[in-house]
């Protein structure tokens, strides 16, 4: 009788290892704040779909902290082979930066971008409990007494956006930073804060529903999902602007052939008419291909500086 020998363990390991295929790594949409808010929502969007364009598995990563900084950073040192993908907003790409330039990454040269996914106009609002009805009336209220607003930190689009209204105005309502939108949301209804303004999107359940009073859209038009709420220009304040953007990055040096993939990829996403209903219900609009949407970074990078000195925003 033949006599058959088993193989030592190391051998069977080694053999079964070269057998198995490799698992592939996924794609990284790399989010600079925590989860729930507006950018991680819309990263989950884009991962459900994007995943099968590119044939591949897509994942979430949000690294939240320092303003944006951190997952900034993390996506400037990847590996540029397309498999990290940072997923921005106007405060942590542009603006944070101005106020406090990174060590460890230049925000212009350490990215290439993909595509502007879309913009959403802010709103201002107040507690319905404040008696509060009109842009007006924060005016005045805050000449007459102090009154405080809240943000998801400094230098975010919420703090700008409030800073400006108080140089426009000629009024000091007090800056009180927090680690998210949600939490000033909550100590605006509990009477903590007076107001703020934030992104249409987070706002705009609660408006509709009455929980919070919308005073004023920081927008050059009205938007068909609030159609009464007044638009700052049309209140006296036409330089009272405040849009966000959401838009991706991937390192530089990345392949064109692979941002190009990405890009398109994207487009297809966004063509889809569940994502393009889900947009139109949120106020997101204006998506813009790879140049366009550098040629309005190189703008803002240009622009925001002076713009921030003029509002005596630091970054400490």
């Amino acid at each position: 009788m033949k006599r058959i020998w088993p193989w030592p363990s190391a051998l069977l390991v080694a053999t079964l290892a070269v057998a198995a295929p490799a698992t592939a790594e996924p794609v990284k949409i790399v989010v600079p704040f925590a989860a729930g808010g507006p950018v991680d929502q819309l990263a989950r969007v884009l991962a459900n779909e994007l995943g099968p364009k590119l044939g591949e598995d897509v994942i979430v990563d949000d690294r939240g902290g320092a303003g944006g900084a951190i997952a900034c950073e993390f996506v400037a040192r990847a590996t540029p082979d397309g498999k990290t993908v940072l997923l921005a907003s106007l405060g942590a790409f542009v603006i944070g930066p101005i106020l406090k330039p990174p060590a460890n990454y230049d925000p212009v040269k350490s990215f290439e971008p993909v595509m502007l996914v879309g913009s959403v106009p802010s709103l201002v609002v107040v507690s319905p409990k404040s008696g509060m009805a009109t842009l007006a009336d924060l005016i005045t209220k805050a000449k007459q007494q102090q009154l405080s607003y809240g943000s998801a930190g400094r230098g975010t689009t919420m703090n700008i956006a409030l800073e400006m209204l108080n140089k426009a105005a000629g009024v000091k309502i007090t800056h009180v930073p927090y680690r998210g939108a949600a939490p000033a949301i909550t100590d605006l209804l509990g009477g903590h804060i007076d107001t703020m303004n934030a992104d249409l999107p987070v706002l705009l359940p609660l408006a509709k529903a009455g929980t919070v009073t919308a005073l004023a859209l920081f927008a050059p038009e009205r938007t068909p999902l609030l159609p009464d709420l007044p638009t700052t220009g049309e209140l006296g304040f036409p330089g009272l602007v405040m849009e966000n953007w959401y838009g991706l990055f991937l390192p530089a040096g990345t392949p064109k052939d692979v941002r190009d993939k990405l890009e398109q990829a994207l487009f297809a996403v966004i063509a889809l008419p569940a994502i393009k209903q889900r947009f139109a219900q949120d106020g997101t609009h204006g998506a813009l291909d790879y140049e366009a949407f550098a040629a309005m970074l190189a703008k803002q990078f240009a622009e925001w500086p002076e713009r921030i000195k003029a509002l005596g925003i630091t970054g400490e």
